[in-house]
């Protein structure tokens, strides 16, 4: 399958596209045996390019022993994307895909994104918010926003697995103001994509996110402004009818920060 958009429709003409990305230059950002992120500048505009050169059976079969679905290349995050594009979500623009090979082990496989600067991540951007809290109608636009893009994306039948505020891209151009807020969700290359989400890898995201907004200033009272977002239903009945749900995603959550401290303590190295 190939996909080619401007400006590299252009470029690569005459060209096997596989061989032309494997030769773009620009400033890595990942360099592994199978996979390669680096981000490149053509007529003047920015492009993220992966490369994805096949996994290897060993690393599926780990993946398999783990229950975690291997990434098998670059099709998941097209997929995504175009899924969540159709669904409302600001998210990625693809440029250019291609994958070539049956054998998963082996695959050849990239794809090319638009980049979105000038953003800035919710995490970065959230970071000192304990001692400089943000205007309250900054935070609330915030809160249902990224709340309005996680039941868009559950609803339409995508989970995302690295569902962090990290991977969420605050457009700095123009200044971000609770009347004209715009978020892009990235780093798609583990999400999956169905009819249905089901609810356990629902749960799995929104304890991601959960776990990964505890430090940064959230009251009890902009939690209820989240999930009356999420649900859309009033907080009332959302309390009732998900409190047991709502205790498991706060026991997740509080898991996962457990199992971060241990591993980047000091002493874990």
């Amino acid at each position: 399958m190939l996909v080619l958009d401007e400006p590299f429709r252009s470029l690569w003409a005459g060209r096997d596209p596989f061989a032309a990305v494997e030769a773009l230059e620009g400033e890595v950002f990942r360099e592994l045996e199978a996979r390669r992120t680096l981000r490149v500048e053509i007529a003047g505009r920015g492009y993220f390019v992966k490369i994805h050169r096949g996994a290897g059976w060993m690393e599926i079969v780990k993946n398999l022993f783990c229950l975690r679905p291997p990434v098998l290349g670059a099709s998941n995050e097209w997929r995504a994307a175009r899924r969540l594009g159709q669904l409302g979500v600001d998210t990625l623009r693809g440029v250019a895909f291609g994958q070539r090979g049956r054998n998963p082990a082996k695959r050849h496989s990239f794809i090319i994104t638009e980049d979105l600067a000038p953003t800035v991540s919710l995490e970065d951007f959230c970071r000192d918010w304990p001692t400089r809290p943000p205007p309250p109608a900054l935070k609330r636009a915030l809160l249902r926003r990224v709340a309005d893009m996680a039941r868009r994306m559950h609803g339409g039948g995508v989970n995302h697995r690295d569902f962090y505020l990290c991977h969420f891209l605050l457009h700095l151009d123009p200044a971000p103001a609770p009347e004209r807020l715009k978020l892009s969700l990235i780093d798609l290359h583990r999400a999956q994509v169905r009819q249905r989400t089901p609810r356990r890898w629902r749960d799995k995201d929104l304890a991601a996110l959960y776990f990964s907004a505890l430090d940064v200033g959230l009251t009890r009272r902009d939690v209820f402004r989240f999930l009356e977002s999420y649900f859309d239903r009033p907080l009332r009945d959302v309390l009732r009818g998900q409190r047991t749900r709502l205790e498991t995603l706060a026991g997740e959550a509080k898991r996962l920060r457990q199992r971060y401290l241990r591993k980047y303590a000091p002493e874990a190295g």
